[in-house]
């Protein structure tokens, strides 16, 4: 089973999260890639400090929307999304190398995470960028998706992905957020953790969510404790 946690969603002296206390806890980091947060010296850094533990770097890619956080659902049309993708797997994947690592996989953020879900043309634009540039990236996502069928048919690898933090509605997508059931306490994530062990590949814990390194520290305790060993999924 693999752990992943959104990292890296800084810039300049504005930091979210602790990159460093989740890098000690999670086995894939989604590294944002200056779209919707992130810089340059951001994206070194984390890329830096998750090749030395041994952490798989993702490439966190979003809508052009740093001052909606990429939570915004933005239209594109197919080739400006798919370049834009395209720009952002390659400028991590160089800081990645740098530090002596590369981009293993590719995981959306935000609203491109749910449009793709359903969208067939940003889907196809996402899959494009990942094929154009290493067609063996896996791509992390949600089961029975839009993206992970566009991705499985253009012959991608997908990763199918839980969120730990997430509620979750009946038909399998997430409760939207500033919704009621949004966002769990470890209470209420303890029990759905049981359950997606069993039917994903990886769990993901935001870094933005309360208590986040606390919540990734018990996930993994919880995984391990079940006789679940954690190890990146590439």
């Amino acid at each position: 089973m693999d752990l992943n946690a959104d990292l890296g969603e800084g810039f300049g002296v504005w930091r979210l999260g602790d990159d460093l206390a989740l890098l000690d806890i999670i086995t894939s980091a989604n590294v944002a890639c200056g779209f919707h947060a992130g810089d340059p010296p951001t994206m070194r850094r984390v890329t830096a400090e998750a090749t030395a533990r041994g952490v798989a770097v993702g490439a966190q890619v979003s809508y052009r929307d740093l001052a909606g956080f990429g939570r915004r659902r933005i239209d594109y049309e197919y080739e400006p999304l798919r370049d834009e993708v395209l720009y952002q797997i390659a400028a991590l994947d160089g800081i990645c190398r740098v530090a002596g690592g590369r981009v293993r996989y590719v995981k959306p953020h935000g609203a491109l995470y749910h449009a793709a879900s359903v969208d067939e043309e940003q889907a196809a634009a996402l899959v494009a960028a990942m094929r154009a540039y290493d067609p063996a990236l896996p791509v992390l996502c949600l089961p029975g998706s839009m993206l992970a069928a566009t991705a499985a048919a253009a012959g991608l690898r997908t990763v199918t992905e839980g969120f730990a933090d997430r509620g979750y509605r009946d038909d399998g997508t997430l409760v939207p957020r500033g919704h009621p059931g949004a966002v769990l306490t470890w209470e209420q994530a303890a029990p759905q953790v049981v359950r997606l062990a069993g039917t994903v590949e990886s769990i993901c814990v935001h870094s933005d969510t309360p208590g986040a390194v606390t919540l990734a520290r018990r996930v993994r305790h919880h995984l391990q404790r079940d006789g679940i060993s954690l190890r990146p999924f590439v």
